[in-house]
């Protein structure tokens, strides 16, 4: 597969990530386009990588008896439309198309339940803990291949959890570089 077969979207499913589906998801508004994207992290348990957690809480499989930490979020019901593990593989859960369930409680430039109107990507991290370069590097081929397929995120904004669940998250945290992900854009 070249890279420009990677990096192409069709109805909704970004070539070359691995599908894995996710039931927590349902249609977004009529007319609704995506305008913003959301970058959040997670780590499961909290501070490991590696496991396929993150994947079993995204498609309600979570084991509870794993760790003590799952049995208070095993009833969860969540999602995001994608996920960049610390080795740079994107792994998809929701097609873009759709309302993926990652946001929450959220408000964005006079606008209430971010889910309805963006794309929520997670990366594998803490808000403490540096990102990988390649986590960086695949997140910016991302956001392009979005907005070529997206036209409506074409200037949208970029935002973190925090951004637009201020009080109630921290995501992606003091260690994401904000400025590194503005300078994959301009070396474009």
């Amino acid at each position: 597969m070249t890279d420009a077969d990677y990096w192409t979207i069709s109805e909704g499913w970004l070539s070359g990530a691995r599908k894995v589906a996710s039931p927590n998801f349902n249609d977004r508004p009529e007319q609704e386009a995506p305008k913003l994207i959301v970058v959040h992290n997670i780590s499961l348990p909290p501070g490991e990588f590696g496991e396929r957690h993150i994947e079993a809480l995204f498609t309600n499989t979570l084991n509870p008896s794993l760790h003590p930490y799952f049995q208070s979020i095993v009833h969860l019901r969540v999602s995001a439309h994608f996920l960049l593990n610390r080795l740079g593989e994107i792994l998809q859960f929701v097609a873009t198309s759709d309302r993926a369930w990652h946001a929450g409680e959220s408000h964005w430039c006079g606008r209430d339940n971010c889910n309805d109107f963006s794309i929520g990507i997670e990366l594998e991290g803490t808000d403490d803990q540096a990102y990988t370069e390649v986590q960086y590097a695949q997140l910016r081929k991302l956001i392009d291949a979005l907005r070529c397929y997206h036209p409506s995120l074409a200037h949208g904004d970029i935002v973190g959890h925090c951004d637009i669940a201020p009080g109630r998250k921290t995501d992606p945290g003091a260690c994401f570089d904000w400025q590194r992900l503005a300078d994959f854009a301009s070396s474009d």
